[in-house]
């Protein structure tokens, strides 16, 4: 872990402006120390016997102003580093926000969302300390060293010296007590991201667990993990602590050095008691920042180890089908007059021994119902995908409108799509809002039309607040039917040539399921649709059925077949 990230700091350009300003209030507020140990040894100089009260009221009223100068510089300074903090978190949370969007579903399957989750909370709060702290405190202890040491030679160059030669030891024991809890700090925030995914986990099975009865053992592992995250963030305060023992032991036997020549010359007259009071006062200021800079860099390890996470979930590159169109290759492309055709498709996931998809070649029409079937794991999600241009063909070619699919922009692509998956997500918002995510600035009366094509708005009529009414998070306050039809009510508002279902009456009653068929039938009319489902029939019939087994078609009927 460097003392500087570069790869943080190139990610955080909304916070130099602030962390200049609190630089510039830094070196102020050093300027104001000077001022004051002069004013101060001047005062006390001259409060000797004989030496009236009116004398001394010029040198009081300037350090008084001074002080409150001092004062406003570090409340300047402290508000521009919070600013600073705040400003690069929430940069860095929108961007890795986008940065999972761009990645996609396929990508974010084969993480841990636990982590992630504990990352863009808990992880980058905790680069408080090294944005608000340390580096405008890192720019300082280069600096104020250098400006007090200046100081102090003017008035006696010996002690310049002896502070000169001691300065080095702090950043050296810095280094020394540094390299072993670079290593504590990792393995903490490490531990902490587990028990954040492991905890996730739990949350979400909590059903599964107490049916089969393991909720206790589950909790004895988050107990564990629990210990071994305490014992791991003791290990790095006992270093921490250590740290500060250190530095503050060699700050202070370097000052008493300094102390101990200046009193010897005191008492033998060979320096003025203004110029030793100066001395005595700048001396504890030069090792203050070292002291500090070391201090702040253990604080903010755990957030600098969290930030170390992002960059690099921020420099995975996305995939292809993130890509813009190619130059010079037309995006016209309207799925209500031309044809999906897949040539030999293949798709294998990383890490996987069989492909999901191999040399799949089918035509869909525009207007044609196409039920996909087979068991599980025979490859009908990874056809969703491709379409939904979630994953990108490792074989074969899918062309649309007579232009690879590739090199059709995949906004433009995926607004000519409605999907209805298995289970729907709902965000914490509100009815409408959830809604109208199937159209971006869709009016009021627009949901409400969708809602009631898709059956909805009866039961949305007798919540709390209607349309206006909060759903929770994921949307818990419905049943799955309800859940269901906001998803199909999306489908009506995107109003799109292609419709994808992901077997949308799965886990639902049979009453339920034959309501919510009836509604996909309307969604239907006058789309092209393909439904995934381990066999289930549309009442009105598909027009033709393609079945999967292992990542191979095994029937598709002769028309609308690009046979290999």
């Amino acid at each position: 872990m460097r003392p500087v990230d570069r790869r943080l700091l190139r990610q955080a350009g909304a916070a130099r402006g602030y962390l200049a300003v609190a630089v510039v209030l830094g070196l102020a507020v050093t300027g104001l120390v000077l001022a004051q140990a002069g004013l101060l040894a001047r005062a006390l100089a001259g409060a000797a016997p004989g030496v009236g009260p009116a004398a001394l009221w010029p040198v009081l009223a300037a350090l008084l102003a001074v002080m409150l100068a001092r004062a406003a510089a570090s409340y300047g300074g402290e508000a521009a580093a919070l600013r600073a903090s705040a400003a690069v978190k929430s940069q860095l949370r929108r961007r890795l926000a986008a940065q999972v969007l761009r990645l996609g579903p396929a990508w974010l399957g084969s993480q841990r969302p636990g982590e992630i989750t504990t990352v863009a909370t808990r992880g980058l709060d905790a680069l408080d300390p090294y944005f608000a702290r340390y580096l405008p405190q890192l720019v300082l202890a280069c600096l104020v060293p250098l400006a007090v040491v200046v100081r102090v030679a003017f008035a006696d160059w010996i002690s310049a010296l002896i502070i000169v030669v001691t300065l080095p030891l702090i950043p050296v024991f810095t280094v020394l007590v540094g390299i072993p809890a670079r290593a504590r700090a990792r393995r903490q925030w490490l531990l902490l991201a587990r028990l954040g995914g492991h905890f996730l986990d739990v949350v979400e099975g909590l059903t599964t667990l107490k049916v089969f009865g393991r909720a206790r053992p589950q909790a004895e592992v988050i107990g564990r993990v629990t210990d071994s995250h305490r014992e791991a963030t003791m290990s790095v305060l006992r270093v921490a602590f250590l740290s500060a023992l250190v530095l503050e032991l060699t700050a202070a036997l370097a000052t008493a050095l300094v102390a101990v020549e200046v009193g010897l010359r005191l008492l033998g007259g060979h320096i003025g008691y203004e110029t030793a009071l100066v001395v005595l006062l700048l001396t504890p200021e030069a090792f203050l920042p070292l002291r500090a800079v070391a201090l702040h860099f253990h604080a903010s390890m755990e957030g600098m180890a969290a930030a170390s996470r992002v960059c690099d979930l921020l420099e995975i590159p996305p995939p292809a089908v993130s890509a813009g169109p190619r130059p010079g290759v037309s995006t016209g492309v309207d799925l209500r007059e031309q044809a999906i055709i897949l040539d030999a498709v293949c798709l294998a996931y990383p890490g996987r021994d069989r492909p999901a998809l191999d040399g799949v070649s089918a035509m869909i029409a525009p207007g044609e119902r196409v039920a996909v079937t087979g068991p599980s794991g025979a490859g009908k999600s990874s056809l969703l995908a491709l379409l939904l241009r979630f994953a990108e063909p490792t074989g074969g070619r899918i062309e649309a409108g007579g232009l690879p699919l590739g090199s059709i922009d995949v906004d433009a692509w995926r607004r000519q799509i409605a999907w209805v998956p298995q289970h729907p997500v709902l965000m914490s918002g509100t009815v409408a809002a959830n809604i109208g995510l199937g159209r971006a600035g869709a009016s009021r009366a627009a949901i409400a039309e969708a809602a009631a094509l898709a059956g909805a708005d009866g039961f949305i009529g007798e919540l709390p607040e209607g349309y206006d009414t909060p759903l929770g998070e994921r949307g818990l306050r419905l049943s799955a039917g309800q859940r269901q039809r906001i998803a199909i009510a999306r489908a009506f508002l995107r109003d799109a040539p292609l419709l994808l279902l992901d077997e949308p009456t799965a886990h639902l009653d049979p009453v339920t399921a034959g309501q919510i068929l009836g509604v996909v039938e309307t969604l239907m009319a006058g789309r092209t649709a393909i439904l995934v489902s381990h066999g289930m029939r549309w009442a009105g019939g598909a027009d033709r059925t393609l079945a999967l087994d292992g990542g191979r078609l095994l029937l598709a009927p002769a028309a609308g077949v690009a046979g290999r």
